[in-house]
C-alpha cells in the first residue's frame, strides 16, 4: 500500500510522518516552501505522548504535484489541503485512479470535490487532534483517534493506521462526526483571535464564553436542520457549551482532558494569520451560516466572527470579543 499525502501541511505530515516511521511508502506532495526543510533534514515526527523519531528523507518521497508522486492502482491519496485549495485538488484527484480519503476540516470539503469533479469516489474522514509543524518539525499535541468513513478500504487502512501508531476507527455515520468536530473547530477563530496558545486561551473565561456562544448557536442551526452532531470528546456536544460557560475553579477540575495541551500549541488558524494566508473561517463559521441560510435561519454570531477574520488582522481580549459579538 502506497500513501500520498496530497498537503503536505501539519496533518499531512503527521500522518505521513507517523506511517513512513513504520516501514510504509509516502509520498508528500507540497509547495517547494513546505518541502525544502523536510528534504534538507528529514522529517522529525513528535507528539505529547513521547514519541520521537526522525523519518530520513531517503525514506520519504517528495513531489510538487499528484501527477509528480505517480498515483497507481496500489496507492491511496490522503486529502490533507486547506479548504480554499479543495478545488484545485480535485482537478488533480480526477486524474488519478486510486481511493481518496478527505482528512482536512470542514463538513463540505468532500461535496465541494465532488461537484468540481463528479466522477471522484472520495472517503470523509476526520482528524481530532491539533498538530503543529515547524520546519522540518511536526508535533501532535493533543489526542484522539483518528475517524475514517466505514467502507471496504478504510478498514484495510484502519488497520495500517493503527499499526502505525495513528489510532483509528470507522464510525458508523461519519457526516454526524465531522459536525462534532466542527462544533470543537469553532474554537479555531477565537484562539486565532485571542493571539493566545491554546491551553492559555481555553483558561481564559471570556474567550471560552465566546466559544460557547458560537456552539450554542451552531446547535440551534443543526437542530433546525434535523443534524444530532456526534460526541467526539468526553463531554457530549449539548453540554459542552454550558461546560465552557463555568468559572475557572470548576472548569479546570471538570475539563482536565481538555486542558491536556502542549503548552505552545496554538490552532492552524493562527498559523495561517501570522503567516499572511487566507484562512479556513469559511470552512467553520461559514459553514454554520450557509446551514442556517438552507433552512430560513439566520447565524449572526458566526456571521460576525466571518467578519473579524476575514478583514486585517486582529488581536482580540476575550473581553474585547465578547463586545464584538454582542455578547
Amino acid at each position: 500500500m502506497h500513501f500520498i499525502v496530497l498537503g503536505a501541511g501539519a496533518i499531512g505530515c503527521y500522518v505521513g510522518g507517523r506511517l513512513a516511521a513504520h516501514g510504509q511508502p509516502v509520498c508528500l506532495v507540497g509547495r517547494p516552501h513546505a518541502l525544502e526543510p523536510i528534504a534538507q533534514h528529514g522529517l522529525k515526527v513528535t507528539d505529547l505522548d513521547g514519541f520521537d523519531r526522525t523519518v530520513p528523507v531517503s525514506a520519504l518521497q517528495l513531489a510538487h504535484t499528484l501527477a509528480d508522486a505517480a498515483p497507481s492502482a496500489d496507492s491511496i491519496i490522503l486529502l490533507c489541503v486547506k479548504s480554499g485549495a479543495t478545488e484545485s485538488a480535485a482537478r488533480e484527484l480526477a486524474a488519478a485512479c486510486a481511493p481518496f480519503i478527505s482528512l482536512k476540516t470542514g463538513v463540505d470539503k468532500v461535496a465541494g470535490a465532488t461537484a468540481v469533479a463528479p466522477g471522484l469516489n472520495m472517503l470523509a474522514g476526520m482528524v481530532p487532534y491539533n498538530v503543529v509543524l515547524r520546519g522540518a518539525q511536526v508535533h501532535r499535541a493533543t489526542a484522539g483517534h483518528l475517524q475514517l468513513q466505514r467502507d471496504a478500504v478504510t478498514e484495510r487502512i484502519a488497520q495500517v493506521f493503527n499499526a502505525a501508531g495513528l489510532a483509528t476507527v470507522l464510525p458508523a455515520d461519519i457526516r454526524a462526526v465531522q459536525w462534532g468536530k466542527l462544533l470543537l473547530n469553532l474554537n479555531n477563530p477565537v484562539n486565532a483571535l485571542s493571539d493566545l496558545p491554546l491551553r492559555q486561551e481555553l483558561l481564559d473565561r471570556d474567550c471560552r464564553r465566546v466559544f460557547a456562544a458560537l456552539q450554542t448557536e451552531a446547535l440551534h442551526v443543526m437542530a433546525r436542520a434535523g443534524i444530532t452532531p456526534a460526541q467526539v470528546t468526553a463531554v457530549s456536544p449539548t453540554l459542552m457549551p454550558h461546560v465552557l460557560r463555568l468559572p475557572n475553579w470548576l472548569f479546570t477540575r471538570l475539563a482536565k482532558r481538555m486542558l491536556q495541551i502542549d503548552a505552545t500549541a496554538r490552532s492552524s488558524m493562527w498559523d495561517d494569520l501570522e503567516a499572511g494566508r487566507v484562512t479556513e473561517i469559511d470552512a467553520l463559521s461559514g459553514a454554520v451560516v450557509r446551514l442556517a441560510a438552507q433552512h430560513g435561519a439566520r447565524a449572526p454570531l458566526n456571521a460576525r466572527m466571518c467578519e473579524l477574520l476575514g478583514g486585517p488582522r486582529q488581536r482580540l481580549t476575550g473581553a474585547q470579543m465578547r463586545r464584538a459579538l454582542g455578547l
